[in-house]
């Protein structure tokens, strides 16, 4: 596993390092040593998994408040995303700063989204498939977000948005 810093502290964009051969590729998704030893959590409690039957269905932006802030790991295993990070840390040196990469079943990419942080992300394609490791339960009352298209942010998302749940369009403006 090749790991990148993002521009967001924290943040990572992992890329897997791949032995291929005739039969396919083999490689490594995750190692609680590797990740222990650059310092990131290695404990994951709850595994999610996010089916999206139309391209440009939209996701987010979601975290969990404290007291039981999430960090999550992101991959795409069937089709593609464009998966944003949103900084909500007001300590942070990068608060209200978002950075985004296209994770897809293709290129193998993985997103490690620190605490803190909000997560969203957009289909690229048809029945698209997100799977998530997160460092703690859900908690329906930390449950929060931020509204895709909140100008406090200026979020530029891939496509023009097809499908997105009544509950992400009705977050209020960030103050």
């Amino acid at each position: 596993m090749n790991f990148t810093s993002l521009k967001i502290p924290g943040a990572y964009l992992i890329e897997l390092d791949l032995k291929e051969d005739e039969r396919g590729f083999f490689a490594r998704a995750y190692c609680e040593d590797t990740f222990e030893k650059k310092g990131l959590n290695s404990c994951w409690v709850q595994c999610n998994i996010s089916f999206n039957i139309k391209e440009g269905t939209l996701r987010g932006m979601h975290f969990q408040r404290d007291p039981h802030p999430e960090i999550k790991i992101v991959r795409c295993t069937s089709g593609a995303i464009y998966d944003v990070i949103l900084d909500l840390r007001q300590d942070s040196p990068t608060f209200k700063q978002w950075v985004a990469y296209e994770l897809s079943e293709k290129n193998h990419r993985i997103l490690y989204i620190p605490a803190g942080c909000a997560h969203g992300f957009q289909t690229l394609e048809d029945n698209t498939e997100v799977f998530y490791q997160m460092s703690t339960a859900y908690f329906p009352e930390c449950a929060s977000g931020v509204r895709w298209n909140d100008p406090a942010f200026g979020i530029q998302w891939a496509n023009p948005v097809n499908a997105i749940s009544e509950k992400d369009q009705l977050y209020a403006n960030f103050t």
